[in-house]
C-alpha cells in the first residue's frame, strides 16, 4: 500500500504519520521526490482502514499495490533512483560504462586494460576474482588474490570497481569493493541476496538466464527487505532456442523494467551475444532504448584471455563503441 500526501505536508507531520502507521506493525518507507511524497507501507496492509487513511488532511490519495515486489516498485518510489559512488552516479541522466576483463590475470594486464577503458570514458572498471564457470577444470579465477589486484587498479586510475561475489562467506573480502556482482547463476540464491541486503553496499543483480522480470525483481526485493536499496539490474540475454548466439538479448527488457521499477537497468551485450563483433551494436541499442548504462568486457588480447575471449573487445575497439554511445544518449536529449 502507498499513500500519496499532498504539496507542502511539513517534515513533522510525515513523521507523526509515520509513528502512527508504525504502531500498527508495518514497516514504513518515506520517499520525497521533486513535485510529491510517497509513504509505503510493507506488512499485512489488509487491516489498515484505507478509507481512515485516505481522509487525513495531508493525504492525497491511497493506492494499494498488487504487485508482490514492493519496495522495487515505481508505484513505491517514482522518481528514478540514483546511486552515487564517490563522483560516479549510476541511474537517472549519467550514462554508466562499466569496462573491464571477464578474469583478472595479472596486475599489469589489469592495470593496462584499466587505464585505457579510463581514457575512452569507462566510468567503472569490471574484473572478475571468482569465476564461476560450466566446467570444473576451467580457470576458476584469482580469488582474494584477484581482488587484491583490482584494488591496485583501483588506486591507479581512481576508477570504481566491481566484481562478483558468490558465497556469503567471502563476503569480508569485498570489504573495499564499491559494486558487488550478483551473476545470473545466483540471482535466485536467497541466502546471499539476503546478506547483501545487509551489507549496504551497492549491488549489481544480474538477471537468470531463465528468469522472468518479475523473478529479477523478486529478488532485488529480497535484498532491499533486508535495508539495502542501492541495486542497478541488469540485462544479460537469456536462453532461448536459437544457438546462434550466447544468449538472447532481451532489449525490450529495458523499457518494461523502466516502467515497472525505479533502480537503474544496465545491459551486458558481452554476455548477452557472446561474439565480439555483436557488442557494438547491441550496446548502441541498450543506450538508444533507455538503459542506464551498459558493462562491456574488454581484453588487451582477446585471443590469449583465460575466460570469455570470444566475446571480449580490444581497447581500441571499446573506444569506438564508446564514442558511438554517447552520440546516440546526447541525441536522446
Amino acid at each position: 500500500m502507498i499513500a500519496v500526501l499532498k504539496p507542502g505536508v511539513t517534515d513533522r507531520q510525515i513523521e507523526s504519520l509515520k509513528q502512527w502507521l508504525e504502531g500498527q506493525n508495518l514497516d514504513v518507507h518515506v520517499s520525497k521526490g521533486k513535485y510529491q511524497t510517497v509513504i509505503g507501507l510493507i506488512g499485512d496492509t489488509d487491516k489498515v482502514d484505507a478509507e481512515l487513511l485516505e481522509s487525513l488532511e495531508m493525504v492525497e490519495s491511497v493506492k494499494r499495490i498488487t504487485e508482490p515486489f514492493k519496495s522495487a516498485n515505481r508505484k513505491f518510489h517514482p522518481d528514478d533512483t540514483v546511486i552515487k559512488i564517490g563522483n560516479t552516479e549510476i541511474g537517472g541522466d549519467a550514462l554508466t560504462v562499466i569496462a573491464g576483463p571477464c578474469s583478472i590475470e595479472s596486475e599489469e594486464q589489469l592495470t593496462e586494460i584499466a587505464r585505457k577503458v579510463k581514457n575512452s570514458g569507462a566510468t567503472v572498471l569490471r574484473g572478475g576474482a571468482f569465476k564461476p564457470r560450466t566446467s570444473p577444470y576451467d580457470f576458476q579465477g584469482l580469488k582474494g588474490e584477484g581482488i587484491r589486484i583490482l584494488l591496485e587498479a583501483k588506486k591507479a586510475t581512481g576508477l570504481p570497481v566491481v566484481t562478483e561475489i558468490m558465497n556469503v562467506n567471502h563476503i569480508d573480502l569485498f570489504s573495499e569493493v564499491d559494486i558487488l556482482q550478483v551473476g545470473a547463476r545466483n540471482m535466485q540464491n536467497f541466502e546471499l541476496l539476503k546478506e547483501l541486503g545487509r551489507c549496504g553496499k551497492p549491488i549489481l543483480l544480474k538477471r537468470g538466464m531463465a528468469a522472468t522480470l518479475k523473478e529479477l525483481l523478486m529478488s532485488a526485493e529480497y535484498i532491499m527487505a533486508g535495508g539495502n536499496n542501492n541495486i542497478i539490474l541488469c540485462e544479460r540475454g537469456i536462453r532461448s532456442f536459437d544457438s546462434y548466439t550466447r544468449n538472447v538479448l532481451d532489449l525490450s527488457a529495458v523499457p518494461v523494467l523502466k516502467e515497472l521499477t525505479h533502480l537503474p537497468v544496465i545491459v551486458d551485450p558481452s554476455h548477452a551475444t557472446g561474439i565480439s563483433r555483436l557488442v557494438e551494436p547491441m550496446a548502441v541499442a541498450a543506450v538508444a532504448c533507455g538503459a542506464s548504462g551498459v558493462m562491456i568486457e574488454v581484453h588487451n588480447n582477446p585471443s590469449c584471455a583465460l575466460c570469455d575471449g570470444a566475446q571480449s573487445v580490444t581497447p581500441e575497439q571499446f573506444d569506438k563503441i564508446a564514442e558511438k554511445m554517447r552520440k546516440v544518449k546526447e541525441a536522446l536529449k
